[in-house]
């Protein structure tokens, strides 16, 4: 144990921040649990979701700390390896050596854990203050550690140092003493150039970045958002740790571009930098993109809450219902204007109509309606239909169409031609409107959507009996009734309930929402993904720089030696000192040009994404992520000049 200790403080300038970064994630861990069990937020209207999606958070973070802690971890004993051969070679045996091991563990385990439940459970109600702020919830007084809380964290990180105990006393039983001594040397071969895998990941990424620039349907864009991140992730780790080592390689057969002072030794130190560093590279790159999409996305959600309430409700208030008859059509106009009236309030831009709605599959102009087909594909499309009469009367026209003529107005998605097929009954387009004044339910829809304006409710039947023969009697259509209200929240609100009531009372089958009552559930959703995304973001950035500092380490060390076989054959100090520097620069920077390369194919397929979530501002997301990333490089920029001194000084 005095052999462990020892150890631990003479390795303090890899160990602490190793310490620092288990404690930050022990803290974030346990705050995550304790915010989705805490008490408090099940005086949320939606706490449910936001429990839910606190509990995936922590679930990310649980299974982020394994891998990430390993990768540490797998470096500290990497670089000690040479210290424990030493061991071996003045008489201990490996039961000893691993006996030191485990005492190490223990104590950075318990450390670890101390302080990190202790910060976490001292931090927690700032957490839980900060999240109310966010999501615009009323602050509660008190103060709890919940045991779940406590037993979770707990319980998961013990098994984490349990399985790095196991993982580095088996490194170092498997490993004979010579191969301990000489394993600071190993990678000083030169690496060759596997093309193979250079070939591999550029076409991954060639076809991540093809699925990113061809998706259009958002409805599709989930699913395929996936897949190209995977492909994604494999491009880039084969890119840096074949790829690079190709292309230097290639570079150095050019005879008249390598053979040139600037050029000879910063190629030449390059290919065995990018075979030893490349792993570390990809993982920058991958966890840079993977904190700028995070924060620009939940930033943009959160700053265009008002945008997203109005997509997803284009009327403050809303009433529908399925299967309305004529007779409960005037109950429900009849029952709505009594409300309003008993409110005293004066409804602004006010949308009624009686429609029909499908859910179809589209093939160029014919659509079609099959129950056991998949619903999920781009070829997706929903169809509105109205009668003349209910056109006329919101957009104050006086349309006149025959039964085999239709308006057609395209949310998204596209019809060629002039005539349109249901299953075989074909209306003929009169006129594609350019514009729909009053915005429809089918604003907040996001795959192939259009609205049709057909003569009358005869056609609308047709229609229906073409793509659904077997629907069977329906009593009505559709019923659709919206206003916008300019009163503050509790009117509104108010005004819902009363609705509801009065709707249920004619229509079982009716619906009221608005805006306002939605607005506390829109907060808890996206005030928690914000929340999430900075917490999130927090941990991959401290993630990041570990990394950056880890790497710099190493690198300061294998550097330490060609620093000085330079200056004997002849270099300068600021000769080698330039060149060394131009290397670091080049190595260092990649990661984040190649995340802003990774960003830039991706911001459409992320914008589709956002479009389900019902963020249509794509501009407002564009300044978010052009902020996020001005922020992240300045940031990047500082880390680099923190860790640059730890190198220099290793290098000197």
């Amino acid at each position: 144990m005095k052999l462990a200790v020892n150890n631990l403080i003479k390795n303090a300038k890899t160990y602490i921040p190793y310490l620092l970064t288990c404690i930050g994630a022990i803290i974030m861990f346990y705050n995550m649990r304790f915010l989705a069990v805490a008490k408090d937020i099940g005086a949320l209207s939606d706490s449910e979701t936001l429990r839910t999606i606190l509990a995936l958070a922590a679930g990310v973070i649980a299974v982020f700390s394994v891998i990430f802690l390993f990768y540490t971890n797998s470096f500290l004993i990497k670089r000690r390896k040479k210290e424990f051969g030493l061991f071996n070679v003045l008489g201990m045996e490996k039961k000893h050596v691993a006996r030191i091991m485990v005492w190490e563990t223990i104590i950075t385990a318990a450390l670890s854990l101390g302080a990190g439940l202790l910060g976490g459970i001292l931090l927690s109600k700032l957490m839980i203050l900060l999240l109310f702020r966010i999501i615009a919830f009323e602050v509660t007084f008190g103060f709890e550690i919940p045991v779940s809380a406590v037993v979770y964290t707990a319980a998961l990180f013990c098994g984490i140092f349990l399985m790095i105990i196991v993982y580095d006393v088996f490194q170092v039983m498997r490993s004979k003493p010579i191969e301990l001594l000489q394993a600071g040397s190993v990678g000083e071969k030169e690496p060759k150039a596997n093309w193979l895998l250079a070939a591999i990941g550029a076409a991954s990424l060639g076809s991540a970045y093809y699925i990113a620039l061809t998706t259009e349907s958002p409805l599709a864009a989930l699913p395929l958002f996936f897949v190209a991140v995977i492909l994604a992730i494999i491009g880039t780790y084969f890119l840096f740790t074949a790829g690079s080592i190709a292309l230097l390689k290639m570079l150095r057969k050019n005879k008249t571009y390598y053979y040139q002072a600037k050029h000879f030794i910063p190629i030449s130190g390059m290919i065995y930098r990018m075979k030893q560093h490349a792993a570390g590279l990809a993982n920058i790159c991958t966890l840079s993109t993977a904190v700028i999409i995070m924060l620009s996305t939940t930033i943009s959600m959160y700053v265009g809450m008002e945008d997203l309430l109005r997509t997803r409700y284009p009327r403050n208030i809303v009433v529908t219902a399925s299967s309305v008859s004529d007779e409960e059509a005037r109950k429900l106009d009849a029952a709505i204007e009594k409300e309003i009236e008993a409110a005293n309030i004066d409804p602004k831009n006010t949308i009624r109509y009686r429609s029909m709605s499908f859910v179809t599959l589209q093939d160029g102009a014919g659509f079609t309606v099959n129950r056991s087909a998949n619903y999920l594909g781009s070829n997706v499309a929903f169809v509105t239909l109205i009668t003349a009469d209910d056109y006329n009367r919101m957009e104050g026209k006086s349309v006149s169409l025959a039964g085999d003529e239709a308006l057609l107005y395209t949310v998204q998605g596209d019809i060629p031609g002039d005539t349109i097929s249901f299953n075989g009954f074909r209306l003929s387009i009169k006129e594609r409107l350019s514009t729909w004044g009053t915005d429809s339910k089918m604003s907040s829809i996001v795959a192939k959507s259009y609205c049709l304006v057909v003569d009358n409710t005869d056609t609308l039947w047709q229609v229906s009996n073409s793509l659904e023969p077997d629907r069977g009697d329906v009593d009505g259509l559709s019923y659709y009734y919206g206003f916008d209200v300019h009163g503050d929240k509790d009117v509104q609100v108010s005004l819902v309930g009363a609705l509801r009531q009065a709707a249920k009372e004619v229509n079982p089958n009716s619906y009221v929402e608005g805006a306002e009552s939605a607005r506390d559930s829109f907060f808890s959703l996206y005030g928690g993904l914000f929340f999430i995304g900075i917490f999130l973001g927090l941990l991959f950035i401290m993630a990041t720089v570990l990394i950056i500092y880890y790497k710099q380490i190493a690198e300061g060390y294998d550097d330490r030696a060609r620093f000085e076989i330079m200056q004997k054959v002849g270099m300068s100090r600021d000769e080698v000192k330039q060149t060394i520097k131009s290397q670091v620069l080049s190595v260092f920077f990649l990661p984040l040009v190649m995340a802003i390369i990774h960003i830039a194919f991706a911001f459409k397929v992320i914008t589709k994404l956002l479009e389900v979530l019902n963020l249509t501002n794509v501009r407002l997301y564009a300044g978010c992520t052009a902020a996020t990333i001005l922020v992240f490089a300045v940031f990047y920029v500082m880390v680099y000049a923190l860790t640059a001194r730890t190198y220099y000084s290793i290098v000197s």
